[in-house]
């Protein structure tokens, strides 16, 4: 596809087209550029998400910059702390993808399990690995207090929705591999407060581009 073919392929949502480009200039602040497969990814994610969303709660977020930024741009976001890029990585709390998903897209190696307890929600996220073509991931429709114990040596877990991290935290420990970190989606208040928990070792939290409060943390077990 060339760049002027890239440029003019636009999806559309309702009423609002999205193009290519405005894509591209809607992620520039957390990712670089999307190859032209990617961006067909993106689009397609969009419109199955806006599909589905009709009849199942998968966000509320109706501005189609909104969207693709809070969304796809600060799950890509997460990318540059997975040094790794065929890992095994854990996405708690799936929800509609965000960030197990989207990063499959950006890292198409990693070998992803989204964990998500709505049997809808579910079912929406083996549509979407079907129709983005996205080998490597899986679905596990179940909470994650839930998971089996031999499911584990995972190298990242990660998590944008799930609101109690110090169960999050507790579940995760035992499940990374040795050299295993979990990076979460977060308010800086509640990084502060995980910042102190006991067992954990962090990094400095990471500002996410285009947001006042929320950041990204990411940590190791101390064992």
């Amino acid at each position: 596809m060339t760049p002027s073919q890239n440029k003019s392929k636009t999806i559309s949502t309702t009423n609002v087209v999205i193009s290519n480009e405005s894509i591209q200039s809607w992620i520039a602040p957390f990712h670089s550029a999307l190859t032209a497969t990617q961006l067909d990814q993106v689009q397609k994610f969009i419109s199955l998400l806006l599909l589905w969303n009709q009849k199942v709660s998968l966000t509320s977020i109706e501005n189609p910059q909104e969207l693709v930024s809070r969304h796809f741009g600060e799950s890509f976001f997460g990318a540059k702390l997975i040094e790794n890029s065929a890992c095994r990585l854990a996405d708690v709390g799936s929800g509609a993808g965000f960030p197990g998903l989207a990063l499959k897209i950006v890292l198409p190696e990693l070998q992803v399990s989204l964990i998500e307890q709505d049997t809808r929600k579910a079912t929406f996220l083996n549509e979407a690995i079907r129709a983005l073509n996205l080998p490597g991931a899986k679905v596990l429709r179940s909470p994650y207090e839930a998971i089996a114990p031999e499911i584990n040596d995972f190298d990242v877990i990660v998590s944008r929705a799930v609101g109690d991290h110090k169960s999050l935290l507790k579940w995760a420990a035992p499940r990374l591999s040795e050299s295993g970190q979990a990076v979460l989606w977060i308010g800086a208040e509640d990084a502060s407060r995980l910042s102190e928990l006991p067992g954990w070792k962090w990094l400095l939290p990471q500002a996410l581009p285009e947001s006042k409060n929320r950041v990204l943390l990411s940590g190791v077990p101390v064992k």
